[in-house]
């Protein structure tokens, strides 16, 4: 148990601690981890000696400290959490807790490569059925590998950032037109961080998954489906998804969510050898869309076909090295029903049929001025839940080309 005011009870006690990066009275930005409603001071810590860590947790991202790998992080949080239960360390720590309304919080980390996977198989079909009506809603190889794409690292933004309309070439019944997007979405998706990197030409395995991966974030992968309907074949997305990906400010670290795996579902036909995750888990991440701060969607993250280790694996099985700072994303989270899809193409069933939001306004895809927050939760230890966070987004309007 904390000693820190509001801790007890709190979806950010101290069996959570995610990390972010956050300045206070606009000072230099600086580490820290969540606790309750306040920030610990972490690069403070180090500077005081209270905390050793060679430096890392006084950068201005978390890079750094994602660099120095799994005993370096499982020894810094045992001792973050002495410092903020023992009450020998009050008087040391107390001045270093920053109330979470005093800060602005920023990007926790400059990433490095930025790919995108298609893992729940709800979603893909769903897609399949709006973009490919008559066809197989799911085409053969997906259920054989992890589709994903190379997104782009430097428009991976923090929640808060305004996100600005995307133009690009759209398709009419006269050809191609260029103009504003008109039918911008959302996709809910969890993120996964690397922090220790690996060498070109030598792939990493599914059982290695825990000693790369720092932790997760939150994501919202912005989307412009007229766009991406006209350009995705043959070589899939690219102007309809790189101009904006929102991620959360605080990174949970792995450690955080040791009672949220759950077994994932089964894979049929069996997946290749380098695929093969035992035992075969998934997050019990739980998922929230709120649309003008009207509850659209609860997406269940434990649904998801493929889990994060082999999404993990086979994003090195070609010898592609990681690097500290790579996210890699799930795809977008959806359930098997409506109330748990993961993009408005889906809720609006490609816009045929319109959501009510409060005051009466209906929607089929995001118009300028609308906001979108993705939250969510797991379980944790001894019935506690770990507060993921929330990304919040919104909608701009776009800029003469």
């Amino acid at each position: 148990m904390s000693w820190v005011e509001g801790s007890a009870g709190s979806p950010y006690g101290v069996h959570n601690l995610p990390y972010g990066v956050f300045r206070h009275a606009g000072a230099e930005p600086r580490i820290g981890v969540r606790i309750a409603d306040h920030v610990f001071d972490l690069a403070g810590a180090e500077r005081a000696g209270l905390i050793l860590a060679g430096d890392a947790l006084r950068a201005p991202t978390l890079n750094a400290f994602l660099a120095l790998g799994r005993p370096q992080w499982t020894a810094v949080r045992r001792r973050i959490v002495e410092l903020l239960t023992g009450d020998v360390h009050r008087a040391a720590v107390e001045p270093l807790l920053v109330p979470l309304a005093e800060v602005d919080l920023v990007r926790p980390f400059d990433v490095a490569d930025y790919v995108d996977f298609y893992s729940s198989e709800h979603h893909a079909g769903n897609v399949g059925q709006i973009f490919r009506p008559g066809q197989p809603p799911i085409l053969p190889n997906w259920k054989h590998l992890p589709i994903g794409y190379h997104g782009r690292g430097g428009t991976v933004v923090v929640s808060g950032t305004p996100v600005v309309r995307p133009s690009g070439q759209r398709p009419s019944k006269d050809g191609p037109v260029f103009g504003p997007s008109a039918r911008l979405d959302i996709e809910a998706e969890v993120g996964f961080v690397v922090g220790v990197p690996s060498a070109l030409g030598e792939p990493v395995g599914v059982e290695d998954f825990a000693e790369y991966v720092f932790g997760v974030v939150l994501v919202n992968d912005w989307s412009a489906r007229d766009i991406q309907a006209w350009e995705y074949q043959p070589l899939g997305p690219f102007l309809g998804k790189s101009f904006a990906t929102s991620i959360s400010p605080w990174v949970v670290p792995l450690d955080a969510l040791a009672d949220a795996w759950v077994p994932a579902p089964e894979q049929d036909p069996p997946v290749l050898d380098y695929l093969r995750d035992v035992p075969h888990l998934g997050l019990d991440l739980r998922l929230a869309v709120d649309w003008n701060g009207r509850r659209v969607s609860k997406p269940p993250f434990a649904t998801m076909y493929w889990t994060p280790a082999q999404q993990f694996a086979h994003l090195t099985v070609n010898g592609a090295s990681l690097r500290t700072g790579d996210l890699y994303a799930s795809g977008t989270v959806s359930g098997p029903d409506r109330g748990q899809v993961g993009s408005f193409l889906e809720l609006t069933w490609g816009g045929a049929e319109p959501v009510t939001l409060d005051g009466g306004d209906t929607r089929s895809f995001l118009l300028d001025g609308d906001t979108v927050t993705i939250s969510g939760t797991a379980p944790g230890p001894d019935g506690t839940t770990v507060g993921l966070g929330e990304v919040t987004g919104t909608i701009h309007p776009a800029r003469p080309a």
